[in-house]
């Protein structure tokens, strides 16, 4: 197993994350400009909640908003429509130290040839990565590759139907063949988590997974939702399991992202939420997982999927307190791209290894993606306040 190295020249570093300089290095003038504004605008709640509605209805009878929309809010959360076009954003990106994930962002399908698109597409990206050091994870979700009814269909144990169980095979088979791209390339690649009536399914098919290709170093990444009050014992009990049968454990840790909807569901059909019952319950748990992970570092590799500044600093505290390299393979930092970029360039700065996701996908279909990041970060309490407050200390600077 992997071992720390006492001489890291990049331990002793001051970590600062109000260095805008570092944070906006990779910025134009006219890019930080339109970032400014951009947030300025999402900061209104009002235009966050009705801008849904009304771009997809814009859409329907055809007005010519996309055109819009790709040069505002596409341009600053998505690297483009195809991989090719992602270039620029991966280029960039590097420059600062900071890498790419690419994550094919299509939502909502339904047919099984889209699936099979959609699992051809995510090995593209595996295979662009192979080599490039700027790509050093991929990811996926399980509904890209199947159907969401089927899933909770067996998260809630019912028996399926002859046709099912051949649909849930090659569900299986998609997964497997992904994954097994992934090895053979050595692309780490991440499965992300989705909503807690199809999770238990998702994790027993990454564990799975796990268990094939992990034997030797971190291939498949679980995601693991800590603003559900069950999964800080789910991170230890297949931390057990992993050591037990002999693979490292990935997991990628993040807050969550499906609150409102968790929470309205299970009012609705009378159930106790999986939610914890504040944020306080949240960030204790995520930052007693970067504890345990980090405790566990041999056998447990993580991804910290945060943009939360005191998440952050615990972690960079928590690897020079054990004497692990900043840049040990087994840790990641990772922030969405265009946003919390004072977190993801200091930490570059400071030789932690670092990932930016970038969805790519046709502007329409990327769109469920885009109002979810803005409506989660309107939730956030001073997300977007602090965002602006960064961007305008680094116009002043610049003095533009």
């Amino acid at each position: 197993m992997l071992t720390s190295n006492d001489n890291d020249p990049a331990r002793g570093n001051e970590l600062s994350f109000e260095n805008t300089e570092i944070a906006f290095r990779h910025a134009s003038n006219s890019a930080l400009k339109r970032a400014w504004w951009l947030f300025k605008f999402i900061n209104i709640n009002f235009f966050v909640k009705a801008g849904p509605p009304i771009t997809n209805f814009a859409l329907k009878i055809g007005l010519p908003i996309k055109g819009i929309i790709r040069t505002t809010i596409f341009k600053q959360f998505c690297g483009g429509e195809t991989i090719a076009q992602c270039d620029e954003t991966i280029k960039n990106l590097s420059e600062g130290g900071v890498g790419t994930i690419l994550d094919y962002s299509v939502e909502g399908e339904d047919e099984e040839h889209v699936f099979d698109e959609t699992r051809d597409e995510i090995i593209r990206t595996i295979e662009r990565a192979k080599g490039d050091k700027a790509i050093p994870l991929t990811v996926f979700k399980i509904t890209g590759v199947g159907r969401f009814a089927l899933l909770e269909k067996l998260d809630a144990k019912q028996a399926l139907t002859t046709v099912e169980e051949q649909e849930w095979k090659k569900v299986e088979l998609r997964v497997t063949m992904i994954c097994k791209k992934a090895h053979d390339l050595g692309i780490p690649i991440m499965i992300d988590a989705e909503e807690s009536w199809i999770q238990n399914t998702i994790d027993e098919l990454a564990l799975a997974m796990m268990g094939i290709f992990n034997l030797k170093r971190p291939i498949v990444y679980n995601t693991y939702q800590l603003y559900r009050h069950d999964k800080l014992a789910s991170l230890q009990e297949d931390h057990n399991m992993a050591v037990g049968l002999g693979f490292v454990l990935g997991a990628k840790l993040v807050r969550g992202a499906y609150m409102e909807k968790e929470n309205k569901r299970a009012a609705e059909k009378g159930y106790v939420s999986p939610i914890q019952p504040h944020k306080q319950a949240t960030d204790g748990d995520y930052n007693e997982a970067l504890r345990y992970c980090i405790t566990n570092i041999e056998w447990v590799a993580i991804v910290a999927g945060t943009h939360n500044e005191d998440s952050c600093r615990l972690l960079a505290d928590l690897l020079d307190a054990h004497k692990i390299d900043h840049n040990h393979p087994h840790v990641y930092f990772s922030q969405l791209l265009g946003m919390s970029d004072n977190l993801s360039f200091n930490l570059a700065h400071s030789h932690y290894n670092v990932a930016k996701y970038v969805p790519y996908g046709p502007v329409e279909a990327v769109l469920p993606y885009l109002f979810r990041r803005a409506q989660e970060n309107t939730a956030i309490a001073g997300q977007m306040s602090r965002e602006l407050g960064l961007i305008t200390k680094e116009t002043k600077r610049r003095r533009i």
